[in-house]
């Protein structure tokens, strides 16, 4: 860790001080600002039902007991304090009679500064119906600035000097995204980011709603759809697109959702087995240790700090198991959740089972907002990890450093089919601060592999590493359970960075179906780098042989892959500072889609992309993403909410709607209003 426990107490003290919180630990202290409550007339809107009245054989959480009901409307309604009608249910059977109709092409969802946004009575009385849980934005960089009126040079200096390595501070914060680019980069610690003057909220929702219970979440539903607010869905932020945040939105913020439930033994139709229920807001990490204590294994991301029930599950969420267990989509077993017309409601095989599909893969933050999840646990197994560098220094020449690439990739077939899982970046020389070109591996991932074994698997391309002329020091490792192994051999990610834009695609097994189209593929992704991207990926299968998965709406084209690879275009932080600098991030963005993206569609027509980890411009999004699965989705997405209260950043029917802002020309800004196209 590059902080100190000390340290993290004086953040977490001077932001409480700020708050004036008493929320425990830095999640709930971190860049919060509670809103007044009304008079105590107004008591909190919800009541408490069976534990048992889940759908499921597995009981509530306790959160997911207090709910939102008929009957709390109507009281609510009787008792004259509220304007109730604000926080009605939406009737899916006739959606022109609701209070909030859908949109036109061209109307907007009410934004700051419109006659009809809330007033501050309004958003008091809302926060006395949720108990106190919402929050105004106060954005975790602004202690660096003096306009916010709370500028602390100390708490400044430890901000900035963990703003991109220590994830754990950015996903405790209700509103702070990976994505910083697409947030307009409007409040960054300006030692790092020397741009801004002022520290400003960018796309920032004004207002978030800590959730701890499930009637939160109904009355935060209500309340958007009513009121025809944007609304976001945030767990950690960690999706490359941006998909929670947006400007003048209420976010409804389920990070701490944190219970856990483990069942030996959880039968249905088509499972039995262990089991685990997972609060909303778990985390990689948590969700790690609690099947550790257990002794079993749970599907979850190499990333520590992602949330489970997020965009990962939902989107896809690939694992260093999914060669042999399939993707975070595959384990869920059911889900509970809250829809647009804010009832709470089970999703599995048996109840809303069109519902059940989509949300294994159709995309966070577009179908519901989830409370919980089941999701399968497996075995305790062994693995084994690898780890090396091979940089072009001294007498490393280009023609040797793309050979032994190319010798890796040439076995992307015969790793997965084995049942590994890589993380491995490609850097040129003057990105990252590196002076050479480098090539890391971080780490191979072998499940179910002792390191003999896999000592065994790769000693065909150490021996061309050898034959090349190259000396490559590899580090093995080997574990009797997945948790030490990939707690030990992934580091925490990177994170928020505003000075480059992503794309990938997946690589499919047709690719490797002979040697020209092996060798094609190959040189499509060295020209990105030759170009200055830089490289990074996975060799992955989750449809590969050894892998059982169910039919749900994560993209066909994962099934196919046994490669998913990206690439980032960049540019250095003062490039924001003047129209030259502009204008080299615009011509980087257009290449990043438009060039290098593109060589890689054309090697590989027939495949997709990663919902969570795609393009943000990426063409065609809604096959690069979903595939045949798409027009399906598309049904339910509008069946289960015809108020397009649910919007993400190229999630389905996202093609509906634009904002008006741009980052730079042909780049689109989530700080714009959002409208019907």
């Amino acid at each position: 860790m590059r902080i100190s426990l000390q340290r993290w107490l004086y953040v977490a003290a001077q932001f409480a001080t700020l708050a004036q919180a008493d929320t425990p630990g830095l999640a709930g202290v971190v860049s919060t600002k509670p809103v007044k409550q009304r008079d105590g007339a107004i008591q909190p809107a919800w009541v408490n039902v069976s534990s048992t009245s889940s759908m499921t054989s597995a009981d509530l959480f306790a959160y997911e007991t207090l709910q939102l009901t008929d009957e709390i409307i109507a009281n609510l309604s009787a008792s004259g304090n509220v304007n109730a009608s604000l926080f009605h249910f939406g009737s899916l059977g006739n959606v022109i009679s609701n209070r909030s109709s859908p949109l036109l092409s061209g109307q907007c969802k009410t934004a700051p500064g419109d006659t009809t946004w809330p007033s501050n009575t309004v958003w008091e009385s809302f926060n006395s119906l949720l108990g106190g849980g919402l929050i105004k934005t106060v954005p975790l960089a602004s202690p660096c600035y003096y306009n916010w009126g709370n500028y602390d040079a100390d708490l400044c200096a430890v901000i900035t000097a963990n703003w991109s390595d220590w994830s754990y501070m950015q996903t405790a914060n209700p509103v702070s995204i990976n994505a910083e680019l697409y947030q307009n980069s409007s409040c960054l610690p300006p030692q790092v980011f020397p741009y801004d003057a002022n520290c400003t909220l960018g796309s920032y929702p004004p207002y978030s709603v800590n959730v701890s219970n499930v009637a939160q979440i109904q009355l935060a539903l209500n309340f958007a759809r009513n009121l025809n607010l944007r609304l976001v869905v945030k767990n950690t932020g960690h999706d490359f697109n941006a998909k929670s945040t947006g400007a003048g939105a209420l976010a409804v913020w389920t990070h701490n959702l944190k219970e856990t439930r483990y069942y030996e033994n959880f039968t249905t139709a088509t499972y039995s087995g262990p089991a685990f229920k997972l609060g909303a807001g778990i985390q990689g990490y948590e969700l790690y240790e609690a099947c550790h204590e257990q002794g079993v294994t749970c599907i979850g991301g190499e990333g520590r700090t992602v949330g489970m029930m997020g965009g990962f599950t939902q989107g896809g969420g690939h694992s260093p198991l999914s060669s042999i267990y399939g993707l975070g989509a595959d384990q869920a077993i059911s889900f509970e959740v809250v829809t647009a017309d804010g009832r709470f409601i089970t999703a599995s095989e048996d109840e809303n089972e069109d519902l059940f599909w989509a949300l294994r893969g159709g995309g966070g933050g577009t179908f519901g907002v989830v409370t919980s999840a089941i999701v399968k646990a497996y075995p305790k197994l062994p693995c084994a990890t690898l780890a090396f560098i091979i940089e072009r220094t001294g007498n490393v020449t280009e023609e040797m450093f793309w050979a032994a690439a190319k010798a890796y990739w040439d076995g992307f077939v015969t790793w997965t089919d084995a049942g590994t899982y890589s993380y491995f970046y490609m850097y040129p020389a003057g990105v990252a601060g590196l002076t050479a070109d480098t090539w890391l591996m971080i780490p191979w991932f072998a499940p179910n592999m002792t390191q003999l074994q896999l000592e065994q698997l790769v000693a065909p391309l150490f021996a061309k590493f050898s034959s090349l002329g190259l000396s490559v020091v590899p580090t093995y490792a080997e574990y009797d359970n997945f948790y030490d192994a990939w707690n030990n051999a992934f580091p925490l990610e990177f994170w928020g960075i505003n000075v480059g834009r992503q794309a990938g695609r997946f690589f499919p097994y047709e690719n490797w179906a002979n040697n020209t189209i092996t060798t094609a593929s190959f040189e499509a992704v060295k020209s990105v780098f030759l170009d200055g991207a830089y490289i990074y990926g996975f060799h992955i299968a989750p449809g590969g042989p050894r892998v059982t998965y169910p039919e749900n709406a994560v993209n066909p084209a994962w099934r196919q892959t046994v490669g998913h690879i990206m690439l980032g275009g960049s540019w250095d932080a003062t490039d924001w500072a003047n129209e030259t600098g502009l204008a080299k991030i615009a011509e980087v963005s257009y290449n990043t889609t438009h060039v290098w993206g593109e060589r890689w569609r054309q090697v590989a027509p027939n495949s997709g992309c990663y919902l969570s980890e795609s393009d943000y411009l990426e063409p065609n999004f809604q096959t690069a993403l979903w595939g045949s699965n798409y027009e399906r989705l598309y049904e339910i997405k509008t069946r289960y909410d015809p108020w397009g209260l649910f919007y993400a950043r190229r999630g389905v029917a996202s093609d509906e709607w634009e904002t008006d802002e741009e980052i730079v020309p042909g780049l689109p800004s989530q700080a714009g209003r959002l409208c019907r196209v």
